[in-house]
Order: C-alpha cells, then structure tokens, then sequence
C-alpha cells in the first residue's frame, strides 16, 4: 500500500520500543466492553512498576468488572502516522505510571473467543512498516494475512523480535493456518483512521492485524 497524503508518517523508530496496556472491562446496556489504556509514546512501562499493578484495585478504582493486563509489549512495525482519537483522551495514572486511554473494543455478550478469533478495534491509528524490514504474518485458509505489530512477554518472557522466525514451530495453529516470515519489498501502511481495525492474537498474546 503506497503512503498517501493523509497517511503521512509522523513518528519512527518505533520497532522494539516497549509499552504496556491495562484494559478494564466494563457491563453496559449493549454488552461487555474493554477500553484499552496504554503506555505508548507516554513511558516504556518500568518493569519494577508494571508487576507491582493491582488489576482489582485498578477495576475497583474505575468501576469495572474486572482488568485484563496486556503486556509488556514490544512494537513490531516501524512508524505511526495520524492518530484520530476515537474517544476523548483520558490520562490516568495507575501504580505510578501513567497511561493513556487509546481504544475501545466490543466485546458483545462474551469476554472473547480466544487466539485466532478476529476482534475490532476503534484505535484510529496508522501503522508503518518499513520496506527491508522483516514482518511476521498469519495467514488463514483462505489466504488473509494479518501482520504482526507487537510482540507480547506477559506470557511468555524470553519473547522476542530475534525468536519469531522460528515462532511457527511453537504455534498451535488452528487447521489451515499458517505463519511466515518475509521482507517487505515496500513499504506497508495500515491505515484505520476511517474505519474499525481487525485484531487477533496468537497463543502467546502477540497481537497481529489486518490490512486495509
């Protein structure tokens, strides 16, 4: 996808760089929803802060049913363009590091349906990664790819940018999936300040999304 005038990169270097996501559930009058607050372009989520977070007392300080803690997370993508904030910005501070609320996902009458389920995002954001650069992607059977952009180590600590080459031969894929390694030949743009983004996670949390 070749950048257009209002995909304008903005922000680079991000390959690598750490972040942490807190994200409470909430029971309203259409169903479950999660609201994603992260650390992103705010700090690089300290460990010794991160593992002392309290997700009941950060559910009972927002009034939610419950907090699912996502990360820490290392971006695998190259650059951010034009963020349109879905919601009004919020800044909280939990445990001493401070977070932004960035997105809000439906959830319907279910707390998701595990890896290799589609999930929509209201994130706003575009996406950048570089031609030359490697991408790790999913494909399902009939052939949608969805590419990597974080990879997560709340599950798995020894995750990282250096192993997913070879993170294929510890999947469990569903029948009819696979996992590749390639190198963009051009750059890739996803751009979802328009429209909702489609999400969806492997076993090990690390988080892939789906061209426009």
């Amino acid at each position: 996808m070749t950048t257009s005038k209002a995909s304008e990169r903005l922000i680079d270097h991000m390959r690598g760089v750490r972040y942490g996501e807190v994200l409470p559930i909430f029971q309203r009058d259409d169903g479950l929803h999660a609201e994603v607050y992260g650390t992103q372009l705010l700090n690089d989520c300290p460990q010794e802060l991160w593992e002392k977070l309290d997700p009941k007392a950060i559910a009972a300080e927002l009034g939610a049913m419950f907090v699912k803690m996502n990360g820490p997370r290392h971006w695998v993508l190259d650059g951010f363009g034009t963020k349109v904030a879905p919601m009004e910005p919020v800044l909280r501070e939990f445990g001493g590091i401070q977070f932004r609320r960035i997105a809000t996902l439906p959830l319907g009458d279910k707390l998701g349906s595990g890896p290799y389920s589609e999930v929509s995002v209201n994130r706003g954001a575009v996406f950048f990664w570089d031609a030359g650069k490697p991408v790790f992607e999913l494909v399902n059977p009939s052939g949608k790819n969805y590419v990597m952009q974080a990879l997560c180590k709340g599950v798995d600590p020894s995750m990282s940018e250096e192993s997913l080459a070879s993170l294929g031969d510890r999947l469990a894929l569903p029948t009819g999936w696979s996992y590749r390694t390639r190198i963009l030949t051009e750059e890739l743009v996803i751009d979802t300040t328009a429209s909702l983004a489609t999400v969806l996670q492997d076993e090990f949390e690390n988080s892939y999304t789906l061209p426009n």
